[in-house]
């Protein structure tokens, strides 16, 4: 009987992993395509003339969606922790979905000059304020759901899908420039990716749509105690405001900067920094990212066993200590006669692990973290200032760095350092939240059932 049961949950965790991981999937997907088109996109929508400035503008138009992501975070964790989780991830995959297939129907700027510009910043905002509310839903859903013995497992699969969105949008571009030719791509191709979104995105709606709500939610409801104030009481919950401010100079801001450096920067690193060509460039990348996706959950899952914080610290020092002589092999793969497309894969793959040492066990880590009255607001906030402001911005201050010194490793002494701030804060200030690493303390907070996530955990380190 104890099997089937068993069973019967863990088919359940299934489908409802499924249901969060396809929205999440097609979110950074649609997010990302631009990140993937950046490159290109600085001929077709900035002035021509001069290509460093251009590059460099439309990299920074790319960092503009990550900005407002922590507005995106208030906004929509107030709605999560007021309304609820399901409504309002359902909300958000709406608003990424239009303003994505909105990008495919621009007029570029010899059509349109200055107005072209103006059009795609505005659609990258209303982007960025709709991915604010996308992985605090998704993560706190399914964290929310999941045994508190396996829930660095489940959760970690939200991790894996934002780079999962990253290669299915490099793999979707790189199909079309091969399959178009160039000359169409440039013409109208390009616009086929994020018009596709709409397809996309009816799917996962439809599938998101079958789910419920989160337990954790419907008990806080039954019981009186949801937040009717979330984004004040975020700060005003005794010790919350703390934990906030040390998971973002921890955990957030290393994890932020380690996944953007693995995908975006190591991609513009070969394409703007050592000139290698799009197609060559993309596909060694695409195949490294590929192969470092199931990592994330290797890792979510092994910090079940071990714990959410060392997997994290292993995955700062990594960084801090091995970015230079992994670019510097990287660097060695680029020569006159082309590029080494195996070890520069290979890189990437390592980048990509380094990366998920820290993604991996987030998840859990961050949903441990806060108590449930306010979770969704209060892993939004240091989640998406993390990326969005220290994430987002790495590619252009990397290569404003690199441009500026005419030091091609210039741009590396970014990541590397807030991954060293993030060691220690996150190795002096923030706890362990293995809830087997919290038991026999003073647990205060929500009474929940044992098959959802107590706040508890989020209590102990008061």
């Amino acid at each position: 009987m104890s099997s089937a049961i068993t069973s019967s949950k863990t088919r359940s965790m299934h489908g409802l992993v499924f249901a969060s991981s396809v929205g999440t999937i097609i979110e950074w997907y649609d997010f990302f395509l631009y990140g993937c088109l950046a490159i290109f996109f600085a001929q077709m929508f900035y002035p021509p003339g001069n290509g460093t400035a251009a590059t460099l503008i439309s990299v920074a138009t790319f960092a503009t969606g990550f900005a407002v992501r922590p507005l995106g975070s208030l906004v929509f964790g107030h709605f999560g922790d007021r309304f609820g989780r399901k409504i309002t991830f359902l909300t958000t995959l709406l608003i990424m979905g239009c303003s994505t297939a909105a990008i495919g129907a621009l007029p570029d700027f010899k059509t349109a000059g200055y107005v072209a510009p103006v059009l795609l910043i505005t659609l990258r905002i209303i982007q960025g304020l709709a991915l604010g509310g996308e992985y605090g839903g998704a993560a706190t859903y399914v964290a929310e759901h999941a045994p508190a013995t396996e829930r660095g497992k489940w959760a970690s699969y939200i991790q894996a899908m934002a780079s999962g969105g990253f290669v299915l949008a490099l793999g979707i571009v790189l199909g079309l420039r091969l399959g178009l030719g160039e000359e169409s791509f440039t013409a109208w191709g390009w616009r086929l990716p994020f018009l596709f979104s709409i397809v996309l995105v009816g799917v996962s709606f439809r599938i998101r749509l079958r789910l419920h709500e989160s337990p954790v939610f419907l008990e806080m409801k039954e019981n009186q105690q949801v937040s009717s104030s979330p984004i004040r009481d975020a700060f005003t919950i005794p010790g919350n405001a703390r934990r906030i401010l040390t998971f973002l100079f921890g955990v957030a801001c290393a994890q932020a900067v380690t996944f953007y450096t693995a995908q975006f920067y190591a991609l513009y690193f070969l394409e703007s920094v050592l000139k290698v060509a799009f197609l060559p460039a993309t596909l060694a990348v695409a195949a490294g990212a590929l192969c470092g996706l199931p990592f994330f959950v290797i890792f979510g899952r092994l910090s079940d066993s071990i714990g959410r914080k060392p997997l994290a610290l292993t995955g700062m020092a990594a960084a801090a200590i091995l970015y230079l002589p992994l670019f510097m092999v990287l660097k060695s793969c680029v020569h006159d006669g082309g590029i080494d497309a195996l070890p520069i894969a290979t890189i990437v793959f390592a980048l990509v692990v380094i990366a998920a040492l820290i993604y991996g066990p987030y998840g859990a880590f961050i949903v441990e973290t806060f108590p449930a009255a306010v979770r969704y607001t209060s892993i939004s906030i240091p989640y998406h200032i993390g990326n969005g402001i220290f994430g987002g911005f790495l590619p252009l201050i990397s290569l404003s760095l690199v441009s500026r010194t005419g030091n091609v490793f210039a741009g590396l002494l970014y990541p590397a350092a807030i991954c060293i701030i993030g060691f220690f804060v996150t190795l002096f200030f923030v706890p362990e939240t293995l809830p087997s690493a919290v038991n026999g303390e003073k647990r205060r907070g929500i009474s929940l059932s044992q098959e959802t996530l107590s706040t508890a955990t989020a209590q102990t380190a008061e």
